[in-house]
């Protein structure tokens, strides 16, 4: 586990939020950076689908949010507010937060898990044709315990760019998982993905 999660390690998501480097120029910042992620956070998982749903959620809960967490932010962001920070937000930083918050739940942590599926998914609306007669698409690589019923680890990639088998070496190469069965899709199976440094000779089927 990445040292700033080491020692963050078993608290609540907030301190996992608050690890992760903010990119902003400090000129003109009215919000914190961990604040904007959670309130994202908390609307999405309220069924918020764009920036204008996350304004209308921080808009609605920011007297209750202020009270609980001890702030004093005379208004809610707004949606050119989030846009204005997820431009310049480290994408890969909120993954390995989630990711480290994840696993600091499982009693006795990665060690604990026996089984990983790996699922790769074409996210919705991303599809464009190129000048060759294919396409290229943005998709999504996750780690799944379905054990815990979660998904450990994940990260999105473009088809022009990447490959899903690159992508789950990453994934498999940042955490420790000696001894853990990794369940996957015969793409995987191919004699480069087991030659690779980074993927700590997983065991897959």
């Amino acid at each position: 586990m990445p040292e700033r999660a080491t020692a963050a390690a078993h608290l609540d998501l907030i301190s996992y939020l608050k690890a992760i480097p903010d990119q902003r120029m400090r000129r003109g910042v009215r919000f914190p950076a961990w604040y904007l992620l959670l309130v994202a956070v908390l609307g999405i998982l309220s069924g918020g689908q764009s920036l204008r749903d996350l304004e209308r959620f921080a808009a609605r809960h920011h007297s209750v949010l202020n009270e609980a967490l001890g702030l004093e932010l005379r208004r809610p962001p707004s949606d050119s507010s989030f846009r204005y920070f997820f431009l310049q937000v480290d994408v890969a930083a909120i993954c390995g937060a989630i990711r480290d918050w994840t696993i600091a739940q499982i009693p006795g942590g990665a060690a604990d898990l026996e089984q990983l599926v790996c699922d790769g998914k074409t996210l919705r609306g991303s599809i464009e044709p190129t000048a060759a007669g294919g396409s290229v698409f943005i998709a999504q690589v996750t780690l799944y315990s379905a054990a815990l019923g979660v998904a450990i680890s994940q990260a999105c990639y473009a088809t022009g760019e990447n490959h899903e088998r690159a992508v789950l070496r990453q994934l498999l190469g940042e955490l420790d998982l000696e001894g853990v069965l990794i369940q996957a899709d015969a793409l995987h199976t191919q004699k480069p993905f087991f030659g690779s440094s980074r993927s700590r000779g997983p065991t897959s089927s």
